[in-house]
């Protein structure tokens, strides 16, 4: 891995990520999910950014794991491939910022797997994706996880048993991405969500967000139960009481992030 692999940006309250080995197709080695890891755990850290925008360099989004890293391993070698990349994708969840995926080219495998666990994605028409291990002999069960929690059963498993392109039109269709928009708009269309998620208050989004990946696994009255705490405590929050009284006095509100 180069020190050029993982390049950041800001613009104001928005981060950019972008994966930068097109040569390599954006794979994700090792070093690589360790080091997005890393930049994505100093962000949630970081509470001027209030949105995170993960972009890729050239023609494709990202191919999933480098391939040159899964031959002639033994069972704790790919133990660790497996943990690491794992451990980005709860990553994701886990931050307080939401992050949207910019999707220009194809993403497949761990990459289509990048795309499903971000929280938000915008595509290029001309993206596609597809999870197509079985192809190989190594299924994408990893992938599965987040694919079958975006896309439901029967959707996911078409495209892990057959590993079979997914334009982008029909991504949107099955949820895995929210907005499809010409290439020379993909850019503007991802910053425009991004500063719109970043006008509310960071301290709210991020209740939300957690609250979100937290009751959506619990059977309904546990997550009836879980989302009135959570909403009740949030009621108490500076912001709310000051976005309330904004939206009474028809005025807009000045967050504190408390």
């Amino acid at each position: 891995m180069t020190p050029q692999s993982l390049t950041t940006a800001r613009d104001g309250p928005i981060a950019i990520v972008t994966l930068n080995r097109p040569e390599r197709r954006n794979a994700l080695s090792l070093g690589l999910m360790v080091e997005l890891t890393a930049c994505l755990d100093e962000i949630g850290r970081t509470p001027e950014i209030r949105a995170v925008i993960i972009a890729a360099a050239g023609k494709v989004f990202c191919s999933g794991h480098d391939l040159s890293e899964m031959t002639g391993g033994g069972i704790n070698d790919y133990r660790r491939v497996f943990e690491v990349c794992s451990d980005l994708m709860m990553k994701l969840h886990a931050i307080p910022q939401p992050v949207i995926a910019q999707v220009q080219g194809i993403a497949t495998a761990a990459g289509c797997q990048l795309v499903a666990a971000c929280d938000l994605a915008v595509a290029a028409d001309s993206a596609a994706f597809a999870t197509p291990g079985v192809k190989i002999g190594l299924f994408c069960t990893t992938p599965m996880v987040e694919l079958t929690r975006s896309i439901g059963r029967k959707r996911a498993l078409q495209m892990l048993l057959t590993g079979e392109l997914v334009d982008a039109r029909s991504a949107a269709d099955w949820g895995l991405v929210n907005q499809v928009v010409p290439a020379a708009e993909l850019e503007t269309a991802a910053r425009k969500l991004a500063v719109k998620i970043a006008e509310a208050s960071s301290l709210v989004v991020a209740i939300g967000k957690q609250a979100f990946y937290t009751q959506i696994d619990l059977d309904q009255p546990k997550a009836y139960a879980y989302a009135r705490e959570v909403m009740s405590m949030n009621a108490l929050a500076a912001d709310a009481q000051e976005g309330i009284v904004a939206f009474l006095e028809k005025r807009a509100p000045c967050w504190s992030g408390k």
